[in-house]
């Protein structure tokens, strides 16, 4: 048999074996790929790495393909990437660490030599990880400075809050389906391809890349523009309608047709150019191991994760049995608002309790969501949780300055009287004893906490005011939080801890 059949046949081995142990992981990236309009791009990623690895064959053909334990140090961090995901509730790190093992799996079974030939096909594998959501606020903000100006110019009366644009007849969301964040991620990884293909220049290559990412969101924006300008001649009806069909099947091929224009003539690597030259590439001298240990140590390597994660799975703080709303001095529970009801969404919590507390004139909501401990399904920062939940009728306006130390935003949704209503909501976090109002912590103190023992609760508070006539929002927030007192003194409260 010969060599490349053998480690061919290996790693086709060590892969099926690892992607069974991480089956969890694996649907839930196909379903992510198939579902998603901002992922579907991915689908396509796998196609492409084979057409890549093909386009290489003569070349790799004459390399001699070895296994080199070094590659076992990739899976080990892929695997304690994917562990410390897991711990932490991060989707993205266990993805991403799952891909990495797959890749160390390569430089394992194949070696120093041969990866080196496959290099940027192994490299843009990465690419098979869904990230790039946080894109979407700042995206947002752009598109509304394009399209503030553009309204303007063309005599359309327009202001903005936020995200929200009112245009003539009609208010407008830029929301974050319409930020152009699909397209930029998508831009991303068909630019990087492009930019290996066809180019030779390092110069050219960042200029193409440039254009690859800007173009799409200058595009966006007119787009945005050209759907409300449309909405003020004829009908938001009509105008979203066609918006739809153009975003969703010929927006994003016509701005790669521009950017594959603007860098057309810049193209300096000729069609059949060899992708590598083998003769430049040493062979492995160093580190071989046998095949069958190789993957013995390959898939030994991937398993100790899930075997470290199922151990410290079941950790999780004891909580009473029924939890109150606290008393808070000078404040008086009533009855909720019935203009424009709200309450925090988190479906997955082991406690949650939501009450109106006034006090001269002023009100304002608390909301609390209490977890024993943390994972998939029930997690603080989940997506389409927290102070506004996917597809609800509340709409994020924007984030807002601090209120004693908690993260603010600005929302609205249509009240009961027909009429906008406008909240302020400020928000606090307590993982383990960590209290802080940035969901990135609350991802690496849950994280120490599965992995390193401690506390395992985790506490979300919410304070709410409405926006009326009047009245200082904030300011009632801000002394309902100083009547409150310390927020880690609450969560111990709740939780039992005193």
């Amino acid at each position: 048999m010969s060599g490349w059949r053998r480690h061919g046949i290996a790693l086709a081995l060590a892969v099926a074996l690892i992607l069974l142990m991480f089956r969890a992981d694996v649907v839930r990236l196909a379903t992510i790929w198939w579902t998603s309009t901002t992922f579907g791009h991915c689908l396509f990623i796998g196609p492409v790495i084979g057409w890549l690895v093909w386009q290489r064959r003569r070349e790799l053909a004459a390399l001699t393909p070895t296994a080199w334990w070094p590659g076992l140090l990739l899976v080990a961090a892929g695997g304690a990437g994917w562990l410390m995901g897991d711990a932490g509730s991060v989707s993205f790190a266990r993805q991403l660490g799952l891909v990495l093992m797959l890749q160390g799996a390569v430089v394992t079974l194949l070696g120093a030599q041969v990866v080196r030939g496959l290099l940027f096909p192994l490299a843009y594998a990465l690419f098979l990880v869904p990230s790039g959501e946080a894109l979407e606020p700042p995206l947002q903000a752009v598109t509304v400075r394009i399209v503030m100006p553009l309204l303007h110019l063309f005599g359309v009366p327009a202001t903005s809050n936020g995200v929200l644009i009112h245009a003539g007849r009609y208010y407008f969301e830029v929301a974050e389906a319409c930020s152009g964040a699909k397209f930029v991620i998508a831009m991303l990884a068909f630019g990087v391809l492009v930019a290996n293909v066809c180019f030779v220049s390092w110069r050219r290559r960042i200029g193409f890349m440039v254009a690859a990412l800007v173009v799409p969101v200058i595009a966006n924006g007119l787009r945005a523009f050209g759907t409300i300008y449309a909405a003020n001649l004829t009908s938001v009806e009509a105008a979203t309608g066609f918006d739809h069909i153009v975003y969703g099947w010929l927006f994003f091929g016509l701005v790669m047709a521009a950017v594959l224009a603007i860098g057309w003539r810049w193209f300096d690597r000729a069609p059949d150019a060899p992708a590598f030259d083998p003769a430049r590439l040493p062979p492995v001298r160093r580190g071989r191991i046998a095949l069958p240990l190789g993957v013995l140590l390959t898939v030994a390597t991937a398993g100790i994760w899930p075997m470290w994660s199922a151990a410290i799975a079941h950790r999780a703080t004891p909580l009473p049995a029924q939890i109150d709303l606290p008393v808070v001095a000078g404040w008086t529970r009533v009855p909720l608002s019935q203009r424009a009801p709200w309450q925090p969404y988190y479906p997955g919590a082991d406690h949650v309790l939501f009450g109106r507390y006034a006090r001269d004139g002023a009100a304002v909501d608390l909301a609390v969501a209490v977890f024993a401990s943390q994972g998939e399904g029930h997690k603080i920062g989940a997506f389409g949780t927290g102070p506004i939940r996917e597809e609800d009728r509340w709409v994020r306006i924007a984030d807002a300055a601090p209120i004693a130390g908690g993260a603010t935003l600005r929302m609205t949704a249509p009240g009961s009287d027909g009429h906008a209503v406008e909240r302020i909501v400020a928000t606090w976090y307590v993982v383990g004893n960590r209290v802080t109002a940035d969901e990135r912590v609350v991802k690496i103190e849950t994280m120490t906490a599965k992995l390193l023992g401690g506390p395992q609760r985790a506490v979300a508070i919410h304070l709410s005011a409405e926006v009326t006539p009047g009245r200082d929002a904030r300011a009632d927030i801000a002394a309902f939080a100083a009547a409150l007192g310390p927020i880690d003194g609450v969560a111990d409260r709740l939780t039992g801890a005193r």
